[in-house]
């Protein structure tokens, strides 16, 4: 997709972006799952990625700014608000998706040990974690009230990597269920929508802090 560009929304008076931000880096040494869990903050790549982004978006016109209530995505979102001068909005339904591995230092091997067959069952659910479409649902409502609440301007709502995905799946009429290796939300990524009234006119995508990516871990959380 096209790569967005700032000041959309103040560029037609009637339009609204909301910017679907994937948070930074995260410090994980041990390479766990860290999912939903506390204590996972943003490594100091991570910080830089943020900062990044909110160098990109300092023109732009945000008014509204929210954030899953995990660590790493409040953290990514302080400098974007700081910059416009907005307060943190947390919201629970950006929050990442649950999985039954969360907590879980994992590999491929250890992945397809047999103890671990049941929860593949069914790919399309996923049966190892949250159903996709209880998280498009969420995020679509977040996505929705965040339209409404920055009407005219741009918001910005920092999330994770599936449901991000999802989200724009549902939103550009893809199935659901899809290989993780070919997600489009990197590190820091924005995924933009742009709506007329309620109207949603277009999904860019682009990478700000995509000068850092080659620097990340490898390490699994998303």
């Amino acid at each position: 997709m096209a790569e967005s560009t700032g000041g959309t929304a103040s560029a037609g008076g009637d339009l609204t972006v909301v910017h679907l931000m994937r948070h930074g880096e995260v410090h994980n040494p041990q390479g766990v799952l860290y999912g939903r869990l506390d204590g996972f903050h943003l490594s100091e790549l991570g910080q830089q990625m943020a900062r990044l982004v909110a160098v990109h978006l300092e023109s732009n016109d945000i008014t509204h700014v929210v954030a899953s209530p995990l660590e790493r995505a409040q953290e990514t979102a302080a400098p974007v608000a700081a910059d416009h001068g907005v307060t943190i909005t947390t919201d629970a339904r950006v929050i990442e998706s649950e999985n039954r591995f969360e907590g879980r230092t994992v590999d491929v091997l250890s992945l397809l040990h047999p103890r671990n067959w049941h929860l593949f069952s069914n790919v399309t659910k996923p049966s190892w974690g949250e159903p996709y479409e209880q998280i498009a649902v969420r995020m679509l409502a977040a996505v929705a009230d965040a339209r409404d609440a920055a009407r005219g301007h741009e918001a910005v709502v920092v999330s994770h990597q599936l449901p991000v995905w999802t989200v724009r799946n549902k939103l550009e009429g893809r199935r659901l269920w899809h290989d993780p290796r070919k997600r489009e939300c990197t590190l820091a990524s924005l995924t933009s929508l742009t709506y007329r009234g309620d109207e949603l006119l277009s999904i860019t995508y682009s990478e700000p802090a995509a000068r850092l990516l080659a620097r990340a871990s490898r390490s699994v959380g998303a």
